[in-house]
């Protein structure tokens, strides 16, 4: 493969297909070409027409693609409960696959993907944007290599504004289960935060390829929108490799702000907090010194694109972030669901719908989410008079 070029098959084309096709019709990919897409409503692609200008065929099914052609990449960019079954059926035609994050919402899903993916001899990426980034690699490495000693304990929040639109733009968005029981499980932390929570597990993972597992979990789930799942979450765990972890998310927020996480370790404590420090990654050692990592994480989607092509042309070439990287997060999302089994509706006095923006807040959350992430707790823990704990799930 050195080469010669490489066939994608695309298979989504709207939503976050979209960003595919803007970077492999840059040119920036120039050993990658688009031998076909799937998708069952290709007009709503912002690249519909290029496509169509373009001669690239279109198809409703990635089985209809496969009686007429191959392709050495699958790019799986549809909703959550249809990755197995495709990323499978891709992998036994003979395509490698980038499946786009969450893995699955199924844990018993993400077995077979690995089944197939051994029995197949294929590549299997999941889309975490941060695992693909060369500055996470070297910190991942730092952390596996003890230069900070032990990790202890790991910390993120997010608070991402989120109105009407996204929750109504697709018929799958914030459901629990598809029409034929599939689970879905979308939500604040299994769709547009799910790299920050990904992103703790990953970096307290035992090596390159996996991320920590998760011994027990406890979440505090909420709902301000007229959704099925969250849209605010508050989580606490631990892991087997004993880290203890808060992950903090809501889209029921009035102002964004860039995500931020902090590690503790025995030696350093290394923080992103990108409001304050440029978007840099800071180590600082006990002993005083002090190491910054440049490359932002949050500036290069794109990676993980680069890493796949490159590891289908050199066999050599690991992509780091498979599906035993991403367990943990799969693992995570279900636990949630297990902890709070009926999620509760914010009460209405706390409730502001802000009619200019189609969005719904709730009171002072913004503000009580970063308590909670400054004394390292959840709502509940602060006495907070809406806050109901959930269930301790044992992994």
């Amino acid at each position: 493969m050195m080469n010669q070029k490489i066939s994608v098959v695309l298979v989504g084309i709207g939503g976050y297909g979209n960003v595919y096709l803007r970077n492999l019709f840059s040119g920036e990919f120039e050993s990658a070409f688009v031998a076909g897409v799937v998708d069952v409503s290709p007009e709503r692609s912002d690249y519909h027409q290029e496509i169509i200008d373009k001669k690239i065929p279109i198809y409703d099914s990635l089985e209809q693609f496969y009686q007429e052609h191959q392709a050495d990449l699958a790019i799986i960019s549809t909703p959550i409960h249809l990755h197995k079954q495709q990323a499978c059926l891709a992998m036994e035609k003979g395509s490698h696959v980038l499946c786009e994050k969450p893995a699955t919402a199924n844990p018993a899903h993400l077995q077979e993907m690995i089944d197939t993916r051994d029995r197949t001899g294929k590549r299997l990426a999941i889309g975490f944007n941060w695992c693909f980034i060369e500055s996470i690699q070297k910190l991942k490495q730092a952390i596996l290599d003890g230069d900070f000693g032990k990790p202890l304990r790991m910390k993120s929040v997010v608070l991402w504004p989120r109105n009407a639109d996204y929750f109504n733009r697709s018929s799958w968005a914030g459901k629990k289960y598809s029409p034929d029981g599939e689970m879905i499980f979308d939500s604040v932390a299994n769709n547009a935060t799910a790299h920050f929570l990904l992103h703790l597990l990953y970096l307290a993972g035992d090596t390159i390829e996996t991320s920590a597992e998760i011994e027990q979990l406890s979440a505090e789930l909420y709902r301000a929108n007229p959704i099925e799942t969250f849209d605010t979450c508050a989580v606490h765990l631990y892991t087997k490799n004993n880290v203890e972890m808060i992950y903090l998310a809501t889209h029921a927020v009035e102002d964004e702000h860039e995500p931020k996480y902090q590690m503790e370790f025995e030696n350093a404590t290394i923080t992103y907090h990108p409001e304050e420090s440029e978007n840099e990654i800071i180590v600082k050692w006990k002993d005083g010194r002090e190491k910054i990592y440049h490359d932002d994480p949050e500036k290069k989607h794109n990676a993980k694109l680069g890493v796949m092509l490159e590891a289908i042309q050199n066999e050599q070439q690991s992509i780091l972030c498979g599906p035993e990287a991403a367990r943990a997060h799969v693992n995570a999302i279900y636990g949630m669901h297990q902890s709070v089994k009926d999620i509760p509706h914010f009460p209405k006095d706390v409730i502001e719908y802000h009619e200019d923006r189609k969005l719904t807040t709730v009171e002072n959350l913004d503000s009580i989410f970063t308590q909670c992430y400054d004394q390292f707790c959840l709502p509940n823990d602060l006495g907070v008079e809406w806050s109901q704990t959930g269930e301790i799930i044992k992994f």
